[in-house]
């Protein structure tokens, strides 16, 4: 799939690989998992094979047809797709988990909105630059940035799993990791 550079889109390359992310992820088949900037569907698929319902959410209308018919030749009947901008979606009432490869340049907007939100998720699971994770954990080993310290108060927060740049296209010009806040009950 063609990046739109206005996107800041860095694509998955390997449906494997995402199936080892979530492998490194708390969810089961009962979840519901949001899925902000689904793009053309290498973690909506892998998603769609591991949990209850997907919520892909994907503003790219090219990215969307091509989304819609992976989807349909794979069968995914458990995936809703929402064509619009995760910053206007409202979140769902009932108990949901997020797994997303968001763009780097939302990653603070998309957390600040998770962990706001009245109904915020019970995990989640993002792809992100690996010096802005960082600033998220609270350790005595770097810095914890005033958002870090905000999602530390209910959610336990470590990095999961490094990613090379190979993994992507286009490869990011920065270091990657999966990182996972789940909630503190």
């Amino acid at each position: 799939m063609s990046r739109n550079h206005l996107l800041s889109q860095h694509f998955l390359r390997n449906p494997r690989l995402a199936l080892v992310l979530i492998g490194h992820s708390n969810l089961k088949k009962r979840d519901t998992v949001v899925e902000i900037g689904a793009g053309s569907g290498v973690i909506t698929s892998a998603l769609s094979r591991r949990v209850n319902r997907v919520i892909a959410i994907e503003p790219d209308k090219s990215a969307v047809l091509k989304l819609r018919e992976h989807l349909k030749k794979q069968g995914s009947e458990n995936v809703e797709i929402i064509e619009m901008d995760f910053m206007d979606y409202e979140l769902p009432k009932e108990n949901y988990k997020v797994f997303a490869n968001p763009p780097f340049h939302l990653s603070s907007a998309i957390l600040h909105k998770l962990i706001e939100s009245e109904n915020p998720p019970e995990a989640i699971y993002l792809i992100l630059q690996k010096q802005f994770a960082l600033k998220l954990l609270n350790n005595d080993r770097h810095y914890t940035s005033q958002l870090g310290l905000k999602l530390t108060e209910k959610y336990q927060t470590r990095i999961r799993f490094p990613l090379k740049p190979t993994d992507f296209t286009p490869p990011p010009a920065v270091p990657t990791v999966l990182f996972e806040a789940k909630r503190i009950n």
